[in-house]
């Protein structure tokens, strides 16, 4: 569950806001703005979605600085009032709504802080996702770093070890790791984040023409400063949360609305159809120790393609102020 994923986490003061009072566009405002959005999408090549624990809270699993957040109630002596088992929570209209969009063309890539594995659930690709905090149904050799996907989800968070031995050694993909050991991949307050899905996190919402904000309160750095990184080469920012969030003042649109009405909005207007939840594509419900690590190969094929975007558009802006000095 939620909460105890928060308890199993080492004691941290500086939270950052909790409890700030949530907010809500009209029904006429929020359709404006999901236009809006839209009319954003079409104009750009490259769009990023940076996703929150507001994303999750439909599937039952609380959020943790919102009003009935895990840690907001923490600080009462209070816990939520609902709270499902992370193997119990389906993917919500916003994860199928990622999905969709993903296989239309219209978003390129997604960044999450969530660790509960609903993107994983939701049968997102891996090639598609950067999981900054880990992910509570992903274990990781301590040796030769591959990932694997679990069935259940993981009975220790901090990276602990699992007492069980590397999965290669089970699957043809690969060479077999000897002597190493699985641990849990959930990241602790003090440890920093997985370098290759940082890596490309950074380049993807730097070169994104769109970074959009869905579920978060933007607090925790480094990941909630990724969706800024667009906006020197003149990148757009959106946010649809209902509190309000540590970088609005930059934003571009704000949409204060539930992101399942926000992305329902969005697909209808771009005439996208959301899936339904299937678990013939959901990895925790197949038989194979079906592997999850983002391969190096990846991360440098695509710091080319971030490298020449970048020069491409360090070029564009010269060539802009030559022609107005």
């Amino acid at each position: 569950m939620s909460c105890n994923y928060a308890e199993g986490l080492s004691a941290y003061d500086d939270k950052g806001v909790l409890g700030a009072p949530e907010t809500f566009d009209s029904d006429d405002v929020v359709t404006g703005k999901c236009q809006e959005l839209v009319e954003l999408i079409k104009k750009s090549g490259h769009v990023v979605l940076h996703t929150g624990a507001g994303i999750s809270t439909s599937a039952g699993i609380p959020d943790f600085r919102g009003p009935k957040g895990v840690w907001t109630l923490e600080e009462k002596g209070e816990k939520p009032d609902f709270n499902v088992s992370f193997d119990e929570a389906k993917p919500t209209k916003t994860h199928m709504a990622i999905i969709a969009l993903l296989e239309s063309g219209y978003v390129q890539y997604v960044v999450s802080q969530n660790i509960d594995g609903l993107h994983l659930k939701s049968g997102l690709d891996r090639k598609f996702l950067s999981e900054l905090h880990g992910n509570i149904y992903i274990e990781q050799c301590k040796k030769c770093r591959r990932q694997f996907v679990r069935s259940t989800a993981v009975e220790t968070v901090g990276q602990k070890s699992l007492g069980r031995p590397c999965k290669s050694s089970l699957e043809s993909k690969g060479r077999s790791c000897r002597s190493g050991i699985l641990y849990d991949n959930v990241l602790d307050w003090e440890h920093d984040l997985p370098e290759k899905d940082l890596e490309m996190g950074l380049m993807h919402s730097t070169i994104a023409d769109l970074n959009v904000a869905l579920g978060t309160t933007l607090q925790i750095v480094p990941s909630g400063d990724l969706p800024l990184k667009n906006l020197k080469r003149g990148g757009k920012l959106v946010i649809c949360n209902l509190q309000p969030t540590k970088h609005d003042k930059k934003a571009n649109l704000i949409i204060s609305s539930y992101v399942d009405v926000v992305l329902s909005k969005v697909c209808k207007l771009l005439g996208v159809e959301i899936p339904e939840y299937s678990e013939s594509t959901d990895p925790t419900k197949l038989p194979s120790p079906n592997e999850w690590t983002i391969p190096m190969s990846d991360v440098n094929n695509f710091h080319k393609h971030y490298k020449t975007r970048v020069k491409e558009s360090k070029i564009e802006s010269k060539a802009k102020k030559i022609k107005y000095v």
